[in-house]
């Protein structure tokens, strides 16, 4: 009897470890499905021991990369797309040295990659680890891009198929201004998508069925076949126990103590004074919080550990000793959203962030500051109905941190959590949405 071959993946992630870290998820869930899988890594090889001894079973390689020829960039994505294209004569000669290579599985800044995987006619997938609704709106983008730079047209709303209208001033980052190196290349990138032969998308069919449904209409790109859309999420970073021998953060000891709900803001860069404004807002909610504050950007290095008593109001930390923690730069926060003492999460609403506060069933306060954040946040707020917006600094984080924890609304939001979490859970499990959609996946290979 014939032996079926072992199928084979290579995935290739963008620039940076919040682009390798999903990767890595994914390719954990291959393996259990038995598929071989190889990352390759473009930049410093010097990650690749610890990677492959913290992932037994995946293969990391590095690809070098010669010099782009550029050390100035209008924007820091313009160098990530630069490096990548440089990359590719690297990723053409590892793929054609590989004995078979079923599908190379790349992440959304990596379009160039299309060029290479065609020539020697190795399937390509998207891995999108961002919102599904978000990737409706950059395939449809191309054909719904304003002539007027959207910077100056804040308020205006632009419709998509599949999602709620966004103000132009909620869109990404890289597209605000029209006439922008950086968005006239992430144009570029949208309209060469549809190029792939399908997504593979962290999400799941319940929490955004619209845009899923958008999506297989051929609703986002009216002009050409969209691919194939596959569910396969939630992929999240799992929470460490504090076994094998990992000391249990001291915030967790904290929580452990909490009679009721606390909130947890995990924040990214502030200026000093808009940290004290948060800080005002979290002591006069008076609710229990649990906080992890950063250098403020105009100091970023001053010193690896943020000053408390110079970046807080006086006697903040003294005042809310009783009911509050404040971590320097870092927390675990899968472990404290899965603490039973946490009630609501001021997230920035990365969609990696967003998925753990949904599979933990935690309502989120949403204060996006960058990049697609802004996005998510219309999609976690109007579409998902899993949080509440801020929209300001001290009155406004007061009256949404009460909101989650005291209103009628709130008690809502913790019941549609708990509603989250659970199809979550049953995405996941054997004949859910997510396994069977990574079971068409790999059945097209």
């Amino acid at each position: 009897m014939a032996i079926e071959k072992q199928k084979t993946a290579v995935l290739y992630p963008s620039l940076g470890v919040g682009h390798l870290n999903p990767m890595i998820e994914l390719a954990k869930v291959l393996l259990r499905r038995g598929v071989a899988v190889v990352i390759a890594i473009v930049g410093s090889p010097d990650a690749i021991g610890r990677l492959a001894a913290a992932s037994p079973g995946i293969t990391f390689r590095h690809l070098p990369v010669p010099p782009t020829g550029s050390d100035h960039y209008s924007h820091p994505i313009m160098r990530t797309i630069d490096v990548l294209r440089a990359a590719n004569p690297a990723l053409r000669g590892f793929l054609h040295a590989l004995p078979g290579v079923d599908a190379l599985v790349v992440d959304m800044f990596c379009t160039d990659a299309l060029d290479v995987a065609a020539e020697l006619g190795v399937p390509a997938y998207f891995f999108f680890t961002s919102a599904l609704a978000d990737l409706a709106v950059m395939l449809h983008l191309p054909y719904n891009f304003p002539a007027a730079p959207l910077k100056d047209m804040p308020e205006t709303a632009l419709r998509f198929p599949g999602v709620p209208a966004i103000r132009a001033m909620d869109m990404a980052t890289t597209v605000q201004d029209g006439g922008s190196d950086i968005a006239t290349a992430r144009l570029r990138q949208c309209a060469r998508m549809p190029e792939a032969r399908g997504f593979l998308v962290n999400s799941f069919d319940w929490l955004e069925a619209r845009a899923l449904e958008a999506l297989r209409r051929g609703l986002c790109t009216p002009d050409r076949p969209t691919p194939p859309v596959y569910c396969i999420g939630p992929l999240v970073l799992p929470a460490n126990t504090g076994g094998g021998g990992s000391e249990r953060h001291a915030c967790l000891a904290w929580l452990d103590m909490q009679p009721d709900r606390a909130c947890f803001g995990s924040m990214g860069t502030f200026p000093a004074a808009q940290l004290r404004e948060m800080a005002r807002g979290l002591e006069n909610s008076r609710h229990r919080f649990l906080w992890v504050v950063r250098n403020p950007p105009e100091h970023p290095c001053e010193s690896l550990e943020p000053d408390m008593e110079a970046l807080l109001p006086g006697g903040f930390l003294d005042r809310t000793r009783e009911r509050g923690m404040v971590v320097m730069n870092w927390a675990p926060q899968m472990e404290v959203l899965q603490h039973d003492a946490v009630g609501a999460f001021v997230t920035h609403c990365g969609w990696n962030s967003a998925l753990e506060g949904i599979v933990s069933g935690v309502p989120m306060v949403c204060w996006p500051l960058y990049s697609e954040q802004r996005m998510n946040k219309v999609h976690m707020v109007e579409e998902m109905k899993v949080g509440v917006v801020v929209e300001g600094y001290e009155k406004e984080l007061e009256a949404k941190v009460r909101l989650v924890m005291e209103s009628e609304e709130g008690k809502k939001l913790r019941e549609r959590l708990v509603m989250a979490r659970e199809m979550a859970d049953d995405a996941l499990k054997d004949g859910g949405s997510s396994d069977v959609a990574l079971d068409e996946f790999l059945n097209g290979l």
